[in-house]
């Protein structure tokens, strides 16, 4: 699901062997440079952990990492189709060889599939394009039977009408369009991938009256502008189309906010927020032959993109007819299976801690998404194997990968639906691999709580490169140099399969991957061949983002006090109040103060100071099992407090208030989103209640943090 990222490698026996040194010289490497104390370990136990951390880093092999993407990418596997089952299959055979319980988590659920498409451009030479990827022989998997070009959850039916050329589709560009005195009332859309999520441009298109929606990728953005294409280079070639989905929602839409078991209430199609008109991805070639007869307004300076020819906005003189048929009538309802496999904690067993990644893709999906499901196998039997040495971890280690990710976050979101009450007692965190090798180019995110820990686990695992650590080149590539700055990290806005973690319950999540240059996002092009020629020769950055993996896994799993720092997070949340009182000034909402919020976030940073020190002088004399437990029940409520049960006013289903998706844009993140909403659509007194609630949470998170430095307060008994 995410954006494409990798740099292009030879592929040598060299490399391949080299793969395997980085973890091999690592602990020699490393051992002058750890630190000898670790946030929720008492001194003795942080020795002891860095010890098994560096055990679970050597495990993950490239080799075997390759094993698994050659047998997980070796055909296109769709959501609902039985090449996908077969992937579940695959993984639950793999995780029963490592010894792990297993369970095969299966939903009904609404996934249409195309099974026609058909773009006739009509005019002085009507010619009906054609829609589908060419194959190329070196590459087998392009060769094989390919999903159609038809965008998830797109309407079925007929849209006729004039094409109007609106460039992103953005809301901006609507309104631009709208001082041209250009309407997409009865018009088919042509619009570009890029800046907003592809159902927001569906969303905005089909609320104007358009007929139908076109979405193709530029050059510009991901083809030759950028670097030659595939089979030369990693790039988008011209006819290659980018799926995905359009649905702005999460989950099943027949079973929103519930899980889709059977007997479950369901919605009807056209009750839902799926869209109504025929949306299709084309590629850039059809895109141009449907540009080149397009005249009208000119278009805006900026609206040029990179191919060979004078863009034009329209509307016209060239038509459109666009037609789409599925199998919604016969087979709209199919299975989908998550993969589950356990490996049960030995003083904490109902404590969870959960790596996660989805399966399925649009096309064989080498990148999108096998890299990041090779990377929890991989972090399995990593940990599986120290299990069977005697190391298994205190707390219950989950290790998912999920189905349907690329129509709606569909397979995880119904997983969290299904399992809230387990979740909510006793989820520690999630850690997302969505893309995780692609590249050599570090990139990392999530709850600032969990932003130190992941930080530090990179200090200990190699660059497969051999330029230092992870930590050090993920430093030299954002250009990070001052001592007392850290390099940016993501925001859990939404995207992927942790959204029903953290934006609907508030469990703390991290994710990380490797990137560089990449065309085939969402393509026929994502293959095993691909990445074993630009994205990861070698698959040496496989294993590593699997050795980041095993090392969090375990330092959340063994630790006697949840190692979160609730310190970063109310200093990250400090800076998400300057935008709010822009907001409030642009406004010119002189009633509406942020000083209940800068408050509320000042105590929860001297809480969360105070516990520390609490915390490691407790941890250094000695800590009671009931204190620990008690201490930990408490953190485990901090970012569920800032969770509002009845979610978002834009969206039910997204309750953190600290983190969304963009209502309007579907890829950025909005801080604060309750507030700022309100700033955005409200009136002044709603947003003064939004702040209020806010500084609420905020406090009863503080209060969260004093229970647990309450609970740590009370002295071991000798």
């Amino acid at each position: 699901m995410s954006v494409s990222r990798t740099t292009a490698l030879a592929m040598t026996s060299a490399l391949a062997l080299a793969a395997q040194l980085p973890s091999a010289l690592a602990p020699s490497v490393l051992s002058a440079q750890r630190p000898t104390t670790m946030p929720g370990y008492s001194p003795s136990a942080a020795a002891t952990q860095r010890r098994l951390e560096q055990e679970a880093i050597q495990a993950p092999q490239a080799t075997r990492a390759r094993t698994h993407s050659a047998a997980l990418s070796k055909e296109p596997h769709v959501a609902g189709t039985p090449a996908q089952k077969r992937t579940a299959d695959y993984v639950i055979e793999q995780m029963k060889a490592m010894g792990l319980e297993t369970e095969l988590r299966s939903y009904d659920v609404y996934l249409p599939h195309a099974t026609g498409v058909k773009i006739t451009r009509m005019g002085r030479d009507t010619a009906v394009l054609d829609v589908q990827e060419p194959g190329i022989p070196s590459d087998p998997s392009t060769m094989l039977p390919q999903y159609l070009p038809v965008n998830g959850y797109g309407g079925a039916g007929v849209g006729e009408g004039e094409l109007v050329f609106v460039n992103f589709g953005l809301i901006e560009d609507y309104a631009t369009l709208d001082s041209m005195g250009v309407s997409v009332k009865g018009k088919v859309v042509l619009a570009r991938y890029g800046r907003s999520f592809r159902g927001i441009k569906s969303r905005e298109a089909e609320k104007r009256g358009a007929v139908a929606v076109l979405i193709y990728t530029d050059p510009l953005d991901d083809g030759f502008v950028q670097g030659d294409v595939y089979p030369e280079g990693p790039m988008r070639p011209l006819r290659g189309p980018q799926r995905g989905s359009v649905f702005n929602g999460t989950g099943d839409p027949l079973t929103p906010g519930y899980a889709s078991k059977p007997g479950a209430p369901r919605l009807k199609p056209e009750e839902t927020a799926v869209p109504k008109v025929p949306v299709v991805p084309i590629s850039a070639a059809n895109a141009q032959a449907l540009l080149a007869q397009v005249r009208g307004t000119d278009i805006p300076r900026n609206w040029q993109g990179g191919m060979a020819l004078r863009y034009h906005v329209g509307p016209g003189p060239v038509r459109v007819r666009v037609e789409v048929t599925t199998d919604e009538a016969t087979a709209g309802t199919k299975q989908i299976h998550n993969t589950l496999g356990y490996l049960r904690g030995s003083t904490y067993p109902n404590e969870y801690v959960y790596i996660g990644s989805h399966r399925d893709s649009w096309g064989p999906g080498a990148a999108d998404n096998i890299s990041g499901t090779v990377s929890v196998l991989e972090a399995a039997q990593s940990l599986s194997e120290m299990a069977k040495r005697g190391d298994r971890p205190k707390r219950t280690i989950v290790f998912a990968t999920w189905d349907a990710e690329e129509w709606g976050l569909v397979g995880s979101t119904e997983y969290v639906e299904d399992d809230s009450l387990r979740l909510k007692a006793g989820a520690v965190a999630y850690l997302n691999q969505d893309v995780s090798a692609q590249g050599s180019q570090f990139g990392g995110g999530g709850s600032p709580s969990m932003r130190a820990m992941l930080r530090d686990v990179t200090k200990q695992v190699q660059d497969p490169r051999g330029r230092g650590t992870v930590y050090e080149t993920w430093r030299a590539a954002t250009g990070t140099r001052a001592d007392t700055l850290e390099p940016p990290m993501g925001d859990p806005g939404g995207g992927s399969d942790f959204a029903g973690f953290y934006n609907h319950f508030g469990i703390p999540m991290a994710d990380w991957g490797f990137g560089g240059p990449s065309g085939i996002y969402h393509s026929a092009y994502d293959t095993f061949d691909w990445m074993e020629r630009f994205g990861d020769p070698g698959f040496q950055y496989h294993a590593t983002a699997a050795r980041i993996g095993a090392a969090t896994l375990l330092r959340l799993a063994n630790a006697q006090v949840l190692p979160y720092d609730y310190a970063e997070f109310a200093r990250t949340m400090q800076r998400y109040v300057a935008p709010v009182e822009r907001g409030l000034t642009q406004k010119g909402w002189n009633a509406a103060s942020t000083a209940p919020l800068t408050a509320a976030i000042a105590r929860l940073e001297t809480s969360a100071n105070a516990f520390a020190t609490t915390r490691d002088a407790a941890l250094s004399a000695g800590v009671t099992p009931a204190a620990q437990a008690a201490a930990n029940s408490a953190l485990l409520r901090v970012e569920r407090a800032l969770a509002r049960p009845t979610g978002l006013k834009s969206r039910p289903w997204y309750r953190s208030l600290i983190y969304a998706s963009d209502v309007d844009n579907g890829y950025s993140t909005m801080s604060f989103p309750g507030v700022n909403e309100s700033i955005r659509y409200g009136t002044q007194a709603e947003t003064v209640a939004e702040i209020n609630d806010l500084a609420a949470r905020f406090g009863a998170a503080a209060d969260a943090v004093d229970a647990a430095r309450t609970a740590l307060s009370t002295p071991a008994k000798r």
